[in-house]
Formats: C-alpha cells, sequence, structure tokens
C-alpha cells in the first residue's frame, strides 16, 4: 500500500460500508497473537495491522483515506501504474475496473480505501460465515451484475488471481467470463511464471483502459512487454498470452 497524500481529489464512496465495519468490528478485537495466526503473517506485520484496525473510522475521507487505484502497489498496480492515467482514463476505469478485496468485497476504482491487509482466503468466521468466501460472496455478484446492467454488457475479462475470484458466484451472473493466462518460454519450454503475470495483468488492465476497449475481440491486439496473443493455445474463453 502507498498511503502518503495523492494530488487527486475526485473519488467515490465503498459500496459495501456496512458489511466492511462488520468486519473491523471483529478484527479490531483481535490480539496481535491472533492476528498473526489467522493471517499467518510475522510479528511486525501482526503488529502493523493491529494498530491499523484499531485505528480504522468508520467515515473514509481524503485525509484518512485514499483511491483505491492508487493506494495499491502490488505486482499488477505496478503494470497498471495508475499515477499516469488521465482524467479521461480514469472515467473509463471507474465505469469498466472492478477491485476484489478481502475488507471492503467489491471496488471501483476511485473508491475511497484506509490501509489494511486482509487476504480472500482468510478463515475468518463472521456470524454464520465461516469464511470470507462465503461472507462476500452474494454482496459481490449482486454489484458486479448491476455494474454489468449499467454497461449494458455480459462480458466479464478475468484478471484476477484464482484466490480472489472464487469469492464471486459466476453461475448468478449470466455473463461470458474470459479468463487471461500469461505464459512465457524458458528455453524451449513455456511456463507460467506468477510474477510476471501478476505485472502483465496490470499492463492488460492499462491496455484496456488507454484504448477504451469495450469489445473483447481487440484484447487480442494486446502487445505491452513482448506479449501477444496466441491462438494455437488458446481456447473461446480462455486466452493465451506468450512472450
Amino acid at each position: 500500500l502507498d498511503m502518503s497524500p495523492s494530488n487527486l481529489k475526485r473519488y467515490s464512496d465503498v459500496r459495501l460500508t456496512d458489511d466492511t465495519l462488520k468486519l473491523i468490528n471483529k478484527l479490531s478485537k483481535k490480539s496481535k497473537k491472533a492476528l498473526k495466526e489467522l493471517m499467518h503473517i510475522s510479528d511486525k506485520l501482526a503488529l502493523l495491522n493491529y494498530h491499523r484496525f484499531r485505528a480504522f473510522e468508520s467515515q473514509h475521507t481524503l485525509n484518512n483515506s485514499k483511491q483505491a487505484l492508487l493506494a495499491f502497489r502490488g505486482d499488477v498496480y505496478v503494470g497498471l501504474d495508475a499515477a499516469s492515467l488521465n482524467s479521461k482514463d480514469l472515467d473509463f476505469a471507474q465505469k469498466h475496473l472492478g477491485i476484489l478485496s478481502g475488507l471492503y468485497g467489491y471496488l471501483r476504482p476511485l473508491d475511497l480505501i484506509q490501509a489494511y491487509r486482509l487476504e480472500m482466503g482468510t478463515k475468518l468466521r463472521i456470524g454464520r460465515h465461516t469464511n470470507l468466501y462465503q461472507f462476500w460472496g452474494d454482496k459481490i455478484t449482486r454489484l458486479i451484475r448491476e455494474d454489468l446492467n449499467k454497461l449494458n454488457s455480459n462480458t466479464i475479462i478475468h484478471l484476477a488471481s484464482k484466490e480472489y475470484f472464487k469469492s464471486i458466484r459466476t453461475q448468478e451472473l449470466e455473463a461470458r467470463i474470459i479468463e487471461i493466462v500469461f505464459k512465457e518460454y524458458r528455453g524451449e519450454e513455456l511456463k507460467f511464471i506468477s510474477f510476471n503475470a501478476k505485472k502483465a495483468r496490470g499492463l492488460m488492465s492499462r491496455y484496456l483502459i488507454k484504448n477504451k476497449i469495450t469489445d473483447p475481440e481487440e484484447l487480442k491486439g494486446f502487445n505491452y512487454d513482448q506479449y501477444g496473443y496466441a491462438e494455437e493455445l488458446s481456447k473461446p474463453d480462455q486466452w493465451v498470452f506468450v512472450r
């Protein structure tokens, strides 16, 4: 995360606030030791998030929060390079890009978030739910369906990790889902390299945003970082890009 102040003043409000606060209420009562065991993290990270959960504020403002697209700084977001997007790019991203989150469920790029760590695969018990997949499933799926309806679209470009994508109840969306796979040659062998694939997901997100793509077929022209569409390796709804 990069929670340093941003010059961007545009923002939107998260749409599943009450659910996020339910999680915070649970997490803020846990000890450092309990957080370490729950999240499988180091003592240092457990202490950091112990303080984050206790300092979490119910109201999100530009003083205590940051736009999600600018706050996340993992490998995917290095490829996306959100800080260099212009105003029209952000308009397009806000309507077309969805971000899955363990704490917030489903975010738009300009939704304000506070600093946190909570992987979607965390086995956190909330009421009758034994994990975050159960807790978020209906809610995330409903918002995605609403966003597809607003765009009059029935296609999703799947650029999420398997861990996060499992939070969506895809059978309830009635949408075409095109999974994107990135591979590369190591010698004569074609391999999936997780670190590079993460960056490539961000690069493809950027390609979609910069080119304002709404027709999936146009994605086959993706050529960032020496990747190219491999028709012979692809299936109708699983497209492989190779470098």
